[in-house]
Parts: C-alpha cells; sequence; structure tokens
C-alpha cells in the first residue's frame, strides 16, 4: 500500500507540474504552398523553440479564397483560428467584418509588447491601417508584382540575356523573336488581374477605382475605372499576342509559374514572393527586372502596389492567448528575421531595417534583380498608386478572371470585356457599400 500510495503521489506531482507548465497552443491558418510552406513551418519552429510558453501550429487551409471562406465559418461556429493569412484582395471585407477581429495594435499593446507602424515600409503600413491610423492586420508576406525572364531561352533567340526589356513593344518584340525561334511558350502571366490589370494601373499612375481606389475616407463608396483608353489598348495588345501565340494564357492564380520553373514559358510576370520558388528548382540562368511599362504614357512607370498577405487576428480568445500572438508578432517583427525571410523568399522586407541589413550583407550584389520589389514600391506614391482597397474584391478578380479568359480565346475585345468587367464589379460594389452602411 505504501507503494501503491507513493505511485499515485508522484502522478498528482507530475500532473500538477504539467498544468503549471502547460503551453498554450496559438492556431494559425495559412495559405503557402511548397517552398513557402516550409519557409512558414520553420518559423513557427523557430519561435516555438526559442521559448516554452507558447506553441505556434501552422496548418495550410487552402489558397487564399478558400482558408478565408473556412475562417469566416468557422468564426460563425466560435472554432476560428487565433491568426489567420488573408490576402491583400480581402482587406477591405475583413475591415468591414465588425466584431470578427481584433486590430493587431490593440492585440500588441494590451500584450505590453512594443510594435511600431513607423517602422514598416509605409506602402506596406499604410495599405493595412484603417483611417483613424489603426494597424489593423501585421505585415507578413508582403510582395509586389515582378518580371522573370529565362536568360538561356533569350540567348537561343539571339536577344540581349543580360538586358531586360523594360517597356512593353520591347517585351512584344522579344515574345515576337523567342516564338520565331522555335519557343513554344515566349510569354504567360499569373495572377492576370492584378498583374494586367492592378499593378499595371499604378504603374502607370492611372486611376483603377474612384475614391483614390478604394484608399480614402469614404473608400467604400468607390467604382471600377478600368476600361479606359490605355487599359483597352493593352488588353488588345496581349489578345494580338495570344492570337499570334507569342503569349500563352496558362490559368487563373499562380498555375503559370510551374510552367516558368519547368523552362517551358521564357518570360512571366508574378509576384516577387515567386523567387523562392524559381531560386530552388529552376535548371536555367534567370533573370529578375522591373515591370515593363508604356513609354508613351506621362507618369509612367510609377509604383507598383502591395500583394501577398497579412496576419488577421481573430476575437474571441483568451487574454493569455492574445499575449502569445504579440510575442509571436514581436518574433516576426525582429530585423534578422524579417531579413531572412525576405532573403529567402523573395517577399519585401517590410521594415526598413531588415532592407538595410539585406543591402549591407551583400545579398542584392551577389544575387542581381532581388532589390526589385523594394525599388518598385519604395518610390513616392500618388493617389493613383497607393494601392486598391475594395470591397467584394475576392469575387470581383473572379469576374477579371473570367472576362479576360473570353479575350484569350479570341470570343471578346478589350474593350467588351473591360466593360463588362466594370458592369459587374460595380453591382458588387453597390452591394458592398449598402452593406456597410448598415
Amino acid at each position: 500500500m505504501h507503494f501503491k500510495r507513493l505511485v499515485i503521489a508522484a502522478g498528482i506531482a507530475a500532473t500538477t507540474s504539467l498544468s503549471a507548465h502547460a503551453v498554450t497552443e496559438i492556431q494559425w491558418w495559412h495559405s503557402m504552398t511548397a517552398v513557402n510552406n516550409e519557409w512558414v513551418n520553420d518559423l513557427a519552429k523557430e519561435f516555438n523553440d526559442s521559448q516554452k510558453e507558447y506553441k505556434v501550429v501552422p496548418t495550410f487551409k487552402g489558397v487564399y479564397d478558400e482558408s478565408m471562406t473556412a475562417a469566416i465559418a468557422a468564426f460563425r461556429s466560435g472554432n476560428a483560428p487565433h491568426i489567420l493569412q488573408v490576402f491583400e484582395v480581402g482587406t477591405a471585407t475583413m475591415m468591414a467584418s465588425k466584431g470578427a477581429t481584433v486590430p493587431v495594435g490593440k492585440v500588441m499593446s494590451d500584450a505590453g509588447v512594443s510594435f511600431d507602424p513607423k517602422a514598416y515600409i509605409p506602402a506596406v503600413a499604410g495599405y493595412y491601417t484603417a483611417p483613424n491610423g489603426q494597424m489593423l492586420s501585421f505585415p507578413f508576406n508582403s510582395s509586389t508584382t515582378i518580371f522573370y525572364y529565362n536568360k538561356d531561352a533569350f540567348k537561343k533567340a539571339g536577344l540581349d540575356a543580360e538586358k531586360a526589356p523594360t517597356t512593353w513593344p520591347e517585351v512584344f518584340a522579344a515574345a515576337k523573336k523567342l516564338k520565331e525561334s522555335g519557343h513554344s511558350c515566349p510569354m504567360t502571366l499569373a495572377w492576370q488581374g492584378w498583374t494586367q490589370l492592378e499593378s499595371f494601373s499604378t504603374w502607370h499612375n492611372v486611376e483603377f477605382a474612384t475614391e483614390q481606389n478604394g484608399l480614402s475616407a469614404n473608400g467604400y463608396k468607390a467604382r471600377l475605372k478600368i476600361n479606359s483608353p490605355l487599359h483597352v489598348k493593352h488588353i488588345d495588345n496581349l489578345a494580338a499576342a495570344a492570337k499570334a501565340g507569342e503569349f500563352v494564357y496558362k490559368g487563373r492564380a499562380s498555375t503559370a509559374q510551374a510552367s516558368f520553373t519547368a523552362g517551358e514559358c521564357a518570360m512571366i510576370q508574378t509576384s516577387s514572393g515567386f523567387y523562392g520558388d524559381v531560386a530552388k528548382n529552376a535548371k536555367f540562368a534567370y533573370a529578375l527586372a522591373p515591370l515593363p511599362y508604356y513609354p508613351d504614357v506621362k507618369g509612367a512607370p510609377q509604383n507598383t502596389v502591395i500583394g501577398g498577405a497579412s496576419l488577421w487576428v481573430m476575437s474571441g480568445k483568451k487574454s493569455e492567448e492574445y499575449k502569445g500572438v504579440a510575442k509571436f508578432f514581436e518574433f516576426l517583427s525582429q530585423t534578422k528575421v524579417q531579413a531572412a525571410s525576405h532573403q529567402r523568399t523573395g517577399y519585401l522586407p517590410v521594415t526598413m531595417a531588415a532592407y538595410d541589413l539585406t543591402e549591407k550583407s551583400g545579398f542584392y550584389q551577389k544575387n542581381p534583380g532581388t532589390d526589385t520589389a523594394v525599388t518598385q514600391m519604395i518610390r513616392k506614391v500618388t493617389d493613383n498608386s497607393r494601392g486598391i482597397r475594395l470591397g467584394n474584391y475576392v469575387q470581383i478578380r473572379t469576374i477579371e478572371d473570367e472576362e479576360l479568359e473570353q479575350v484569350w480565346a479570341g470570343k471578346k475585345n478589350g474593350k467588351e470585356a473591360l466593360d463588362s468587367i466594370v458592369t459587374r464589379g460595380n453591382e458588387l460594389l453597390t452591394r458592398f457599400e449598402k452593406s456597410y452602411k448598415k
């Protein structure tokens, strides 16, 4: 009996000890795949290994629109994660979801963790900041649109592999030469609404939507303006290239990226966050360069806008759990962590200190073009180029995909497709405005 009592006592002591040091779990839902999924898992492990109070558990919940839908459903049933990664086009919708989230600035201050929004690159911080100056979400994988090309394919086509095409006429001329040299896919593009409408507009300093592209205090009243003569000309030029086999459409979202790393397509416009995949998987010489522009457009090139995603904190959690979220964000804010993430993935260094550290380390010199995303973003912005933040924009992006696919298939011209995007998109924006006013 004496031995049995000792065993029971030891068990009680062990249980008490475990509960006294119970680790608080922080659920983090994300949409990172392939090499970027490895990066997310490594970040969580590094944080978890650095302390014993909290454990961040990253879970892939599908591509951006899928994870956002899953989180909204989970919130309604009381099972939302602590942290949700939301792509930039979901920002206005998240801002309008009153009661579903807690502003990141409040989470940090409540936990007593220092947090300075001024440390972030202005174009990044401004995008995720409310009109009252409060930062709503934590900038995480911020990207912008850049241009990648296959240097080996350029050489084979008799093009200068060391000089990227800088204007759209030069891109179309290069695509023609690549086609003539036997290349089956001279040019493709990913995220077509983001690259060919949103970034295209800000890069040329032309209006994408009213109310400063939705970023003004009356942003909920914004309406689309992307059927201008310049937009129509550009989409028609791409349509002509598609008909000639010089531009090959490979599908929605990031689908086209695999055709570049495989060496099938020689040029692509997509996210700077694609760099990690290219660096790891491309078996050819490649280069990163700024987006092309039309040289006859006054003020071009201006600056590109933010892409990627930020981390939103969901409401309804315990204070100890919010403290863990704050500690994790504090870890992610460290200059060395930011710099390492930027260098590994191609996402922007979201703080100036991380950019400076990367520059001083010689990374940009050793890897030419990896500073393209930063230099495109840190120019002085205008009301046309600060960013694009519209309600129901996830659905509007789908409309953009549907209509542009009609153009690439030769079923509509640029004006017909863009007029339709504006009409259908503005119906969704009108609906958003009505729900916003409630």
